[in-house]
C-alpha cells in the first residue's frame, strides 16, 4: 500500500541567478496510511519549516522532487483526486484570527466544509456533527456558536479551527506553529486537543514548531531542520535527551530551565568556528557555527548516519556508523530495528 503522503527528495528554491535562497534541500518524509503517527518538525526561524508545510499541503510546487499523495504526484492529480486530498490532509495555521472572515459568525467556518463536502443530509445532522466536533476540542456550543470571531479568545478561535479540521475526518493534520500566538495558559489545552485527536481518532500529525518543549511533550518522532536540510531525525526521547548533532545540542541548550542557579547553555556551550567561511555553498550547512568542524565538513555534505536503531544524524562525527538512505527514513522514526538500513 502506498503511503498516505510522501515528500521524495524535495527541494524548494526561491529567486534566480546568483540571488537564490534554498529554503528546502533534498528533503524526504513518509507518512503511513496504515498507522497513525505524530511527528514534529523543529528548527529556528528560517530553517524551512513553513516552506515544508506549504509544499505538503499543495500550496506551492517543489523546485525538484515530488510530493506524493497515495503514490500519485500531487501536481499531476485530477480534480477528483485533489478533492479527496483536501479532505484527507487538513491544516491548522499559526494565526487563528486570519482563518475567520470578521463579517461572518464563527458558525460559517464549520458549516462551509459540511456543505462543500456534503457531510450531512439535513441541518439537524449538520448541527449534531458540529456539536460533536466542538465537544472533542473542549468547546461548548452554547458559548461558541452565534458569535463573531472578535468575541472569542485566541484559544477558542484556535480550537474552532481544530474542530473544523475534525469535521472532515482527515487522515493527516499539518499544524504550523498552532500554539505560538496563544497565551501560555492555553497552550496545554490546545496541545491536549491535538493529542486527543491523534489517540482517539487515529489522525496522524505533522507538528511544525520552534518550541522543543512542546515537541517533546506531544510527539513520538522529531525532525530537526537546519537551513532547509535534516540535521537529526528519530525518536523524540532520544533526540531531545541525548542529541547527536551539534545543532540539536545548541537548540536544546537554549531551552530555559526552572533552576535559577543553572545558566542557559552551560552544559552544551557551542562557539562559532571562526576559521570557516559562513554561507559556503558546499559542505555541511552548520560548519560555520560548529566547534567540532573538520576539513571534510567544508568539503562534503554529510549524509544521515544511523547512530542507533531509532535515530540518525547528518554529522561526520558519526562517520563510523552506517549511512541511512533517504528512502529508509521512516525506519528510524517508527523505531523498527531494520537490518541493512543503509
Amino acid at each position: 500500500m502506498a503511503p498516505l503522503l510522501e515528500a521524495k527528495n524535495v527541494s524548494k528554491v526561491f529567486g534566480s541567478g546568483q540571488q537564490v535562497t534554498v529554503a528546502l534541500d533534498n528533503f524526504s518524509l513518509v507518512v503511513s496510511g496504515d498507522q497513525s503517527s505524530f511527528t514534529s518538525i523543529a528548527g529556528e526561524s528560517g530553517s524551512g519549516k513553513t516552506t515544508l508545510a506549504r509544499l505538503l499541503l499543495g500550496f506551492s510546487q517543489p523546485t525538484s522532487g515530488q510530493i506524493l499523495y497515495e503514490g500519485k504526484d500531487l501536481w499531476k492529480m485530477s480534480s477528483a483526486e485533489w478533492r479527496q486530498f483536501r479532505r484527507d490532509v487538513q491544516a491548522i495555521f499559526q494565526d487563528p484570527f486570519e482563518v475567520f472572515n470578521p463579517f461572518y459568525r464563527v458558525d460559517h467556518l464549520l458549516t462551509t466544509p459540511i456543505e462543500k463536502f456534503h457531510l450531512a443530509k439535513s441541518k439537524a445532522e449538520a448541527r449534531s456533527q458540529i456539536e460533536q466536533a466542538l465537544a472533542a476540542v473542549g468547546l461548548r456550543p452554547d458559548e461558541t456558536l452565534g458569535r463573531f470571531p472578535h468575541q472569542l479568545s485566541g484559544g477558542q478561535r484556535q480550537r474552532l479551527t481544530i474542530a473544523r479540521a475534525l469535521l472532515l475526518h482527515p487522515k493527516l493534520i499539518i499544524a504550523d506553529e498552532p500554539v505560538s500566538m496563544v497565551d501560555a495558559s492555553l497552550r496545554a489545552t490546545i496541545l491536549e486537543s491535538l493529542n486527543s485527536l491523534h489517540t482517539q481518532f487515529g489522525i496522524s500529525f505533522i507538528y511544525i514548531t520552534h518550541d522543543l518543549t512542546t515537541a517533546y511533550q506531544i510527539s513520538d518522532n522529531i525532525i530537526v531542520l537546519y537551513r532547509g536540510a535534516i540535521a537529526e531525525v528519530g525518536d523524540v526521547e532520544l533526540v531531545i535527551k541525548k542529541p547527536s548533532h551539534p545543532y540539536s545540542r545548541l537548540l536544546i541548550a537554549s531551552i530555559p530551565e526552572p533552576d535559577v542557579e543553572h545558566r542557559w547553555g552551560e552544559d552544551q556551550e557551542l562557539t562559532t568556528a571562526t576559521d570557516v567561511k559562513a554561507g559556503a555553498n558546499h559542505g555541511c550547512k552548520f560548519a560555520d557555527r560548529c566547534p567540532f568542524v573538520m576539513p571534510m565538513c567544508t568539503e562534503n555534505v554529510p549524509p544521515l548516519y544511523r547512530t542507533d536503531d531509532r535515530r540518525a544524524a547528518a554529522c561526520f562525527l558519526h562517520r563510523e556508523a552506517p549511512v541511512l538512505a533517504s528512502e529508509r527514513l521512516e525506519s528510524v522514526m517508527s523505531g523498527k530495528a531494520t537490518a541493512g538500513a543503509g
